[in-house]
């Protein structure tokens, strides 16, 4: 399906099935989960810490944008955090060269793992966003992949709920995980 074709569905689908939100990765329609309201929580965490540290930036939640080799894909982070009014008079799938972290928390449904832990980083690396933020609810983790390489990001680190953990350049920023043990089920 030409990725025009794709906007068309999934601006209608958008308008027609309350919050239903559609991804089209390598060639495939997939639906993005819908949020809860610990989901929503870890954002607006999130935001404020961004906000608090890095003023000249901005955490846009659900901001579709254009993804993969040659913009052929369309990906919905939770969260694309980029330079003050960087998609401003951008349309529905914006560009995602100034994005320097994509966010992604993970939902309740069966293939949230295979998602976040294999898809989502090699979209978001293949894309050239220089960091991918998984907040893990399944497994109580924070993963924080960096150092893009056009195919899959050369460095991922790991940790436990509870522990903070660096989000490296271009993002600067310390994170206190110990608030996100009362997100989870």
């Amino acid at each position: 399906m030409p990725t025009e074709d794709f906007e068309a569905v999934a601006r209608v689908a958008a308008r027609e099935v309350e919050g239903l939100r559609l991804e089209f990765i390598d060639g495939v329609i997939r639906s993005k989960a819908m949020s809860d309201g610990n989901h929503g929580e870890i954002i607006q965490w999130l935001t404020r810490i961004c906000m608090q540290h890095r003023p000249e930036l901005w955490l846009y939640p659900g901001r579709a944008i254009k993804a993969q080799e040659h913009r052929a894909g369309r990906a919905i982070p939770d969260a694309a955090l980029v330079p003050s009014e960087a998609f401003a008079r951008q349309g529905d799938w914006v560009d995602p060269d100034p994005i320097l972290m994509a966010v992604e928390v993970t939902a309740w449904d069966v293939d949230a793992h295979w998602r976040h832990h294999v898809v989502k980083p090699r979209v978001y690396a293949e894309t050239g966003i220089p960091v991918y933020l998984l907040i893990d609810r399944l497994k109580c983790e924070v993963v924080v992949h960096s150092e893009p390489d056009g195919a899959r990001y050369e460095t991922v680190r790991t940790v436990r709920f509870g522990r903070e953990v660096q989000l490296p350049d271009p993002i600067g920023i310390t994170l206190r995980t110990e608030v996100l043990k009362d997100w989870v089920r």
